[in-house]
């Protein structure tokens, strides 16, 4: 019966409550919130034949590559309008896409990235829910902004990017 007097405050009367401190304190998801789908980021064997299929068979802008010797990748990103994919190729004898290749030979899907108003508070509040991250502390990525992966086994079996809007 509380969802129903919820659903019948008017609209600017929802407006005020979610805006005051009061409202938010029991609802965590009130300290950060999911933003839009950044990109998709899919593992491939040969970085070269990808970006010709996305850009010269399909017709999309394709950036240069992009070298990321702390993520262990090179990265291509292919611009869709609504979003990215992102090409990932190993870069490095420990790269996590090197691991991906050789039990994925033909490539796959290999993260998606979400994009966050507020990583810190994120990671702070992840932690507490039992979601394990991936590292320590955030670390840059490929647009030069923090990020952090969440373990694919609290995420349904997905390796979930999050990145600071």
């Amino acid at each position: 019966s509380g969802v129903l007097t919820r659903l019948q405050i008017s609209a600017p009367a929802i407006r005020t409550l979610s805006s005051s401190d009061s409202f938010c304190q029991n609802i965590p998801s009130c300290l950060w919130k999911l933003g839009r789908l950044n990109h998709v980021a899919i593992a491939v064997p040969d970085l070269e034949k990808a970006q010709s299929l996305y850009r010269d068979v399909l017709g999309a802008q394709v950036s240069k590559t992009i070298a990321l010797p702390e993520h262990g990748v090179y990265t291509v990103f292919v611009e869709l309008g609504n979003t990215k994919l992102e090409l990932l190729h190993p870069l490095g004898e420990k790269s996590p896409i090197a691991s991906f290749l050789q039990k994925n030979k033909t490539g796959g899907m290999h993260h998606i990235c979400i994009e966050v108003d507020n990583i810190e508070v994120a990671m702070t509040d992840l932690k507490q829910k039992k979601i394990r991250i991936l590292s320590e502390e955030p670390k840059i990525g490929a647009h030069g902004k923090p990020v952090i992966f969440l373990h694919p086994k609290d995420c349904h079996g997905v390796l979930v990017e999050l990145e600071q809007a």
